[in-house]
């Protein structure tokens, strides 16, 4: 569990989501295009708790969503993660893969419109200067039944560039590729805040939207989150991309 800072501590054990960090998988997959998009001055950050969860509503547009379905169901071959998971990782029950793909992650930071809008606000809000995403670019597929328990998101240290420099990962990134739209029930991403003397923990739930993308704080200050059991997967799944934002260490 991450430390906290004055906070009170749940009254059990929590996992930390160590993914991030498990050995990736060299490039072997050609993205689409990412086409169409909006520009980027429609696209807007809202937040949803300060400093903590923002979303970027339309960051994928449902053509765009729809053609990378489409061909990560042909180009992937996913993992089904066991029930028992390794001691602490959080239970979680999903198909997933990961590609360390440092073009990819360069395209979908600079060509996608994600940079004009990290840059609009202080540095300080993502912990520093943003330098990119990092290239280990997670694949999720939640079909009915499957959920991710309560965890924590750790931060992580990954290398880029030319020549290649080390960053650290402050936010978690989350590309919602299918939602409600498209018949899924369930799935939401659920962050609980921390309880004190005075105030109950609180239930922030982030819909599952296609084509947004969801942004939430990790590392030492990160929040207790869930995905929640996909109740019917509408025949196609919950897909989720999954990369970071990276600040200079």
């Amino acid at each position: 569990m991450p430390p906290k800072k004055n906070k009170t501590k749940p009254p059990f054990e929590v996992p930390v989501n160590k993914a991030a960090a498990e050995p990736e998988k060299k490039a072997t997959l050609e993205w689409p295009a990412l086409s169409p998009l909006l520009p980027p001055e429609d696209l807007q950050l809202q937040t949803i708790l300060p400093g903590q969860i923002i979303t970027i509503p339309r960051f994928f547009t449902n053509t765009l969503c729809r053609t990378y379905v489409s061909y990560l169901e042909k180009a992937t071959t996913l993992t089904t993660t066991p029930v028992q998971p390794k001691k602490g990782n959080a239970v979680r029950v999903n198909d997933r893969s990961q590609v360390l793909d440092k073009a990819f992650a360069q395209r979908l930071w600079e060509d996608s419109g994600l940079k004009e809008v990290i840059q609009r606000e202080d540095p300080a809000l993502w912990g520093g200067e943003i330098m990119g995403l990092n290239p280990n670019i997670r694949i999720y597929r939640y079909r009915t039944g499957q959920f991710f328990d309560k965890h924590y998101d750790e931060s992580n240290q990954v290398s880029f560039g030319d020549p290649p420099q080390v960053y650290k990962t402050t936010w978690t990134l989350l590309i919602y590729l299918t939602g409600t739209a498209d018949g899924i029930k369930g799935g939401e991403t659920v962050f609980y805040t921390d309880a004190t003397k005075k105030k109950q923990s609180e239930t922030i739930v982030a819909e599952l939207e296609k084509g947004t993308a969801l942004l939430h704080k990790h590392g030492r200050d990160c929040l207790l989150h869930e995905g929640r059991l996909v109740e019917d997967d509408g025949g196609i799944g919950k897909w989720v991309l999954r990369s970071d934002l990276c600040i200079k260490r």
